[in-house]
């Protein structure tokens, strides 16, 4: 457990962190916080040693995480919203960006909930940015941010139950499995929403 704090804090020069995650469930939403809004955390190795120094209530991480996430998101959101879409053309060009705006219009709530599932290197505040900026509603995406996060967070929490705080390094390992497994599972959700929707919809009509 040392040697792996160790490895954890040799990250960052911060001594902010390791502050906060003295106050334990408290600490670990102000972490989720910061690194939604602002400042880089290893969110999955404070959460792993967190879970393991108290395994009984390892969901409860889970869920504050999840909600500190969600509120922190709000600040690169909000910098979308408020004129995120010229320094957006800026990179791209108008077809791209029109484009992106149709995905994003179409399936909003996936479109936010599957990056907050998926561990780093996901360039997840671009994704809350694009939020921002194509005007997805307040509400939707904070939804969408903590079941994203709640899921890859309890999927972790798991994970490290069974084979320790080193669980983190494993995820890391296997980023592109973990992408491609989480990429499939949220496939099969959508399937299954939009079927059972368009059954709905017939229903009403017959």
């Amino acid at each position: 457990m040392k040697a792996f704090l160790a490895r954890i804090m040799a990250g960052t020069d911060h001594v902010l962190l390791p502050f906060l995650a003295k106050f334990g469930i408290w600490g670990i939403g102000a972490l989720a916080l910061l690194d939604s809004s602002s400042l880089p955390v290893p969110m999955d190795a404070f959460l792993a040693i967190s879970v393991w120094n108290d395994k009984g209530r390892f969901w409860v991480y889970c869920l504050m995480a999840a909600a500190g996430s969600a509120i922190g998101g709000l600040l690169p959101y909000g910098l979308g919203r408020a004129g995120g879409e010229l320094f957006l053309l800026k990179r791209v060009n108008r077809e791209r960006f029109e484009r992106m705006r149709t995905r994003f219009e179409r399936q909003e709530f996936l479109a936010m909930m599957i990056p907050s599932m998926l561990p780093p290197p996901t360039p997840w505040k671009a994704f809350v940015f694009a939020a921002g900026v194509f005007e997805m509603r307040v509400v939707p995406f904070m939804a969408a941010v903590f079941c994203g996060r709640l899921i890859r967070w309890l999927v972790l929490s798991l994970l490290v139950l069974n084979l320790g705080p080193g669980a983190v390094e494993v995820v890391a390992h296997h980023s592109l499995t973990v992408v491609g497994v989480a990429g499939a599972l949220a496939v099969i959700g959508f399937a299954w929403w939009w079927f059972r929707k368009k059954h709905a919809g017939k229903v009403l009509r017959d």
